[in-house]
């Protein structure tokens, strides 16, 4: 796929990811990745899926922020399409509770975050 098109298709669903956070974290999303890294010369979108992670230091980041998790949401390889710092545990209870009645299943593999 060219650059600009799988670009495009990237940022599509960053931003209908960053939407949907925004409703469950009172408008503090960010954007996050559009393109998968695959090592090769190859684009490719992120995907299309959505699952949900809980980040934590435990998650083996070091977290700059003291206020407690990061949530994101991201494909099924763990590229993260938009996420919320600084989330407290009852707010990423509370997220976690609207996110799995909207049947969004947890990733539980290693998420990738925007540097």
């Amino acid at each position: 796929m060219q650059y600009f098109t799988a670009l495009k298709i990237g940022e599509k669903r960053v931003k209908e990811a960053r939407e949907y956070l925004n409703k469950l974290a009172n408008g503090r999303a960010m954007p996050a990745l559009a393109l998968r890294d695959n090592k090769t010369n190859v684009w490719e979108p992120v995907g299309e899926e959505n699952f949900y992670a809980v980040i934590d230091e435990s998650s083996g980041f070091v977290l700059t922020d003291s206020s407690g998790y990061i949530m994101a949401l991201c494909d099924k390889n763990g590229i993260s399409k938009a996420i919320v710092q600084g989330v407290s545990k009852e707010q990423k209870d509370e997220m976690v509770k609207a996110l799995k009645f909207d049947n969004i299943l947890e990733f539980k593999g290693k998420v990738q975050l925007p540097v």
